[in-house]
């Protein structure tokens, strides 16, 4: 396959799931922010789940103050933030478009009635009158996508590649929304085993479609280890970081080349790492530790696939004066 075709397709899984997941971190924040708390706590949720996308600087540049209203503003519709849900569902159809050879019908026109309907959510302005509406809307067009692309698609290389996209990015943004929580959760003041951190965790689990499934693994009190548990090391639900890894090196399997060795090797340590961890040694380092050695693994991962199958990343330039 040609690399360029093979970058649109890694890069449209990509921008569609990661709509997702900022969707997906969006709804934990909406959920928290009806809780009972003071205001410094609400806003310095909202100031972490910035932080953690490293967006804080870019967003205090451009808004006078950090309410909900200007952060779902700056996550859902600045086309300035290449992480907000119009950039990524704008670069998911660009990069769809230009391979509509290598896609299905029913694979492009899902992409590109995501876009127009976009459009219509952004002129009726949900994203302010009805937020959790318009992030669930998003996850059920990601959700259709990716149903779609399983049900139509020739499970070829350019298979392999969305779905290298797709688990790549998602394994990124878990690892994101655990260390929101985890990292800052003290700035909650919310104590363990009250009710308060029942409706957080509850509402983690939800963000990520596993509250059902925690039940059916644990059936128990939901608790911060067995939630950090669950989505980090159950190889058996979907967006856990063991499941994510476990579709890597499988796709990574199937479109190996002579100079993508060390990079299946680095996919497949991470996986063994994850298969090998016990979740007490994961809290013993420190969660936040080992979630931000994970996503230095996960971006070097990227590069690789980068370099080795797609095209490559241009280093920046110096400056003039350098």
């Amino acid at each position: 396959m040609l690399s360029r075709t093979a970058d649109h397709l890694f890069w449209m899984a990509r921008y569609t799931e990661r709509a997702e997941n900022t969707a997906r971190m969006l709804d934990v924040r909406v959920q928290y922010s009806l809780m009972p708390q003071s205001a410094q706590a609400e806003q310095q949720g909202w100031r972490s789940m910035l932080g953690v996308s490293e967006l804080e600087a870019q967003f205090e540049a451009k808004y006078p103050a950090l309410t909900q209203t200007n952060v779902i503003d700056f996550m859902v519709r600045d086309p300035d933030n290449p992480s907000s849900i119009t950039s990524c569902l704008r670069a998911s159809r660009e990069n769809a478009r230009a391979v509509r050879g290598s896609l299905t019908t029913e694979v492009w026109e899902t992409e590109n009635t995501t876009w127009l309907m976009l459009q219509q959510h952004l002129n009726k302005r949900t994203f302010e009158h009805d937020p959790a509406q318009f992030l669930e809307w998003v996850k059920y067009r990601s959700h259709l996508s990716r149903g779609v692309t399983l049900g139509t698609m020739l499970q070829d290389e350019a298979f392999n590649f969305i779905r290298l996209g797709t688990f790549l990015e998602r394994a990124d943004n878990t690892a994101r929304i655990l260390d929101v929580k985890f990292r800052f959760g003290a700035h909650d003041a919310v104590q363990a085993g009250t009710q308060a951190e029942f409706y957080q965790l509850a509402a983690l689990l939800r963000s990520v479609s596993a509250f059902e499934t925690y039940r059916k693994v644990y059936r128990d009190a939901i608790t911060s280890k067995r939630v950090a548990e669950l989505l980090i090391l159950q190889e058996k639900m979907p967006r856990s970081l063991a499941a994510c890894m476990a579709a890597v090196v499988a796709n990574l399997k199937d479109v190996r080349n002579a100079q993508s060795h060390d990079t299946e090797r680095l996919a497949v340590e991470l996986y063994a790492m994850l298969q090998s961890a016990p979740i007490g040694d994961i809290l013993e380092e420190g969660l936040h530790a080992f979630l931000t050695r994970f996503l230095a693994s996960v971006d070097a991962l990227g590069n690789g696939i980068s370099r080795d199958f797609l095209i490559p990343i241009e280093p920046a330039l110096p400056d003039a004066g350098q």
